[in-house]
């Protein structure tokens, strides 16, 4: 079969290497949250989300428990994903600033969001070793995205230490991660953005305006404005 991102998708959606998050992903698609009584959880590695041939990459952390976990689409059904997906609406690269489940009609224009770690781990915290094992799947997308690819968007340090070893040879002193930071890797540009978790949001580490200045520059980069 040629490689391409929708078997890339496929294969991802399929994987058990790691047995922690396996065990955990499943347990809380088993126990859910009351408010999501109703809900059938996806429970599986979630996929990266957005066109194949994209030119912006947006690269975050790992699936929330009750949010891309319950379902199955990168960033949608938790407080994280409305901060982004409305930043990603108020600078033109998404068709509507809510994305509350897979169906809900959200797309992407150009971009495409993806994830170190595919699984949610237990307290938002994946171990080295479960990011390590996941990094054969970005390293694939990446590879696949590739021709098109022009820009890509790290939000938090954990994604920028996970992806700038796949982009090709670094600079020396290696680029360091912080919101706003900016390295040109040959004709790739890397923008570094504080995380969309209730903790920076909710505090205004990271607020509205800032994410939307960085979506932008990115957006720009990627000749998507």
């Amino acid at each position: 079969m040629e490689p391409s991102i929708a078997a890339l998708d496929a294969a991802v959606a399929d994987c058990v290497a790691c047995p922690r998050l396996v065990a955990w992903r499943e347990q809380v698609a088993r126990e859910k949250r009351a408010a999501y009584r109703e809900w059938t959880y996806w429970g599986r590695p979630v996929p990266g989300f957005g066109p194949a041939d994209a030119s912006l990459l947006i690269v975050g952390l790992a699936p929330a428990a009750h949010g891309a976990n319950r379902t199955g689409r990168m960033f949608t059904g938790d407080r994280s994903g409305d901060v982004l997906y409305a930043a990603l609406h108020a600078v033109g690269l998404a068709s509507q600033p809510t994305s509350v489940h897979a169906g809900d009609g959200l797309t992407l224009r150009g971009t495409r969001i993806t994830a170190p770690v595919h699984c949610a781990p237990p307290a938002n915290k994946p171990t080295p070793e479960e990011r390590d094992a996941c990094r054969h799947w970005l390293e694939s997308e990446l590879a696949l995205l590739r021709p098109t690819l022009r820009a890509v968007v790290v939000l938090g340090a954990f994604g920028w230490q996970a992806v700038l070893p796949l982009l090709g040879d670094l600079p020396s002193p290696r680029p360091r991660f912080g919101h706003g930071a900016h390295v040109q890797l040959g004709d790739l540009h890397v923008f570094g953005s504080y995380h969309v978790s209730q903790q920076n949001t909710f505090t205004g580490r990271l607020t509205p305006a800032m994410l939307e200045e960085v979506l932008g520059a990115a957006g720009r980069a990627a000749g998507l404005m």
